[in-house]
């Protein structure tokens, strides 16, 4: 089993023995049922935004226009930050159960190769590589694991 990555955010990705290892997890490769590289765009919610906005109307039928001017200051710098969020590239792995590891590096490229090596050593048993990426945060942990539509999370 390979180490548990430096607290830095670096995973090691590797192939050994038919086992795809992500950090400390393991996945046999005859179960994984996609391997993909892609870009994650960020959410950007135009119904929280209206929300946010029914609460300021809200505020103002109680209160006056100083806490009101500062609600639409905040909404507005959550609203911009959400817009000029940037796209992220991510390495999908999925499993026949369901499970899904995530993982990133700054290009997709890179991940495309990562995603290539990987669907080389599903058909040709012998082969054997490691590659380094970064670990995806997100409110779960550091590496977002779903099963049957259940986040378990996992925690490295």
């Amino acid at each position: 089993m390979p180490p548990l990555p430096p607290p830095g955010g670096v995973l090691e990705v590797s192939v050994k023995r038919r086992m795809l290892w992500i950090g400390a997890a393991a996945l046999p490769l005859n179960n994984l049922t996609r391997v993909e590289a892609i870009k994650l765009r960020p959410e950007r919610h135009l119904v929280g935004f209206l929300m946010g906005l029914a609460l300021v109307a809200a505020v103002y039928s109680v209160t006056d226009w100083t806490l009101v001017l500062v609600l639409l200051l905040v909404l507005a710098g959550f609203f911009v930050a959400a817009l000029v969020k940037p796209e992220r590239p991510a390495l999908v792995v999925e499993t026949a159960g369901g499970s899904l590891v995530l993982v990133t590096l700054p290009s997709v490229d890179e991940l495309r190769s990562i995603a290539g090596r990987i669907v080389h050593a599903i058909d040709h048993p012998e082969a054997e590589f490691t590659a380094y990426v970064n670990q995806l945060n997100n409110y779960n942990g550091p590496v977002f694991n779903q099963s049957g539509g259940q986040n378990t999370g996992i925690r490295l």
